[in-house]
């Protein structure tokens, strides 16, 4: 019976001292709750069991008091039929919409994990890891992105954020993961390759809008950093278009690599004309670069204090990308409460292990 046992109780409850009452007292209305209350936490078969049981206990009390021709116990009856038909139809709208939900989430994680494929252990000179750490089930999926690609002499890696939430979001991270799958392997330079995602992320832009008369300027932009690490140079190159930086993870310190010249995000470049900078640093044997989405920082404790990753991610005690994630996430949860994110996040970490 589990938490049916409340509204039966209540059910008895009412009936017995309705029972024993004076005459002029009637507590039949109290009976409605019954039904109400368990249609906050049933479905509409239970909800409608409750109802009946209500209404068989509301005759009972009209028989034993007077009887169910009475024109007041007739009433209460009435009302509290209509009363259960109304909370079990609502009920049942809600199991509805809580249905479609589910199937949509479902359907919303399902073309996320087919496209944000398990990056490679090792890459070169690199060893790799990622995860992707879904938020609490009552929460729109994200549009959090990351993908990995070779060059004939370096890895290349992104990791982006798509603005706003669902199977939208997904369509479009789709998009500027195809662009980089596609054009991150050849030998275009590292501000060219951002150009390309740029353009595909415009382009689709400019179709929605054309399609959508209504959407504002500038709704669909990707935020994302993009890396790229050469096998032969102990050093790394980003281009940052409106991303949380890169953490550089060196001898117990944690180093937010803030580039000079951020770009805006992809789609947006027309706004600000300037070009996408390209900005190197240096890349050690043991460093580890660690990759990120806002939910991470945006991540807020009982006290509403985001999550401090720098700090955090310069108390990890050294044992390779996976065990800084596993660090990572872990206190992660621990920060939010009930250890449920109000964001999708992922994570990337990169270390530098030597020569190719």
């Amino acid at each position: 019976m589990g938490m049916l046992s409340v509204p039966l109780a209540l059910i008895a409850l009412v009936t017995a001292v309705d029972v024993l009452a004076p005459p002029d007292v009637h507590l039949g209305p109290f009976l409605a709750a019954a039904p109400a209350v368990t249609a906050s936490f049933a479905g509409p078969r239970a909800t409608a069991f409750i109802g009946a049981v209500a209404v068989t206990a509301q005759v009972a009390v009209a028989v034993v008091r007077t009887n169910v021709t009475d024109l007041n116990h007739t009433f209460q009856i009435i009302a509290l039929v209509l009363i259960s038909a109304f909370v079990t139809f609502f009920a049942h709208l809600r199991e509805v919409h809580e249905a479609q939900l589910t199937q949509l989430r479902s359907v919303a994680e399902t073309a996320q994990q087919v496209l944000l494929r398990p990056l490679r252990e090792r890459m070169g000179p690199l060893r790799v890891a990622s995860v992707y750490l879904a938020a609490e089930a009552e929460a729109q999926i994200g549009g959090d992105l990351y993908a990995a690609a070779r060059t004939e002499d370096s890895t290349r890696l992104i990791i982006g954020d798509v603005r706003g939430k669902g199977l939208e979001a997904v369509g479009e991270a789709a998009i500027v993961l195809g662009a980089f799958r596609s054009a991150a392997h050849r030998g275009a330079g590292l501000s060219e390759l951002v150009a390309s995602l740029d353009g595909a992320v415009a382009a689709d832009m400019d179709d929605e809008t054309r399609d959508d008369a209504g959407r504002p300027p500038g709704e669909g932009f990707t935020t994302a950093a993009v890396v790229d690490i050469p096998d032969a140079e102990m050093i790394l190159r980003v281009v940052s278009c409106g991303h949380p930086p890169p953490l550089l993870l060196r001898r117990g310190r944690a180093v937010p690599l803030q580039v000079a010249h951020p770009a805006p995000p992809l789609g947006l470049s027309e706004l600000v004309p300037a070009g996408f900078t390209v900005q190197s640093f240096a890349f050690e044997t043991g460093d580890v670069v660690l990759l990120y989405t806002d939910g991470v920082i945006e991540a807020r404790n009982e006290a509403g204090d985001f999550y401090p990753l720098t700090e955090r991610a310069a108390a990890w005690p050294g044992d390779g990308p996976d065990g800084l994630l596993r660090h990572l996430c872990a206190d992660l949860l621990r920060h939010s409460p009930h250890g449920r994110l109000g964001d999708d996040a992922a994570l990337v970490a990169i270390e530098r292990l030597g020569g190719g």
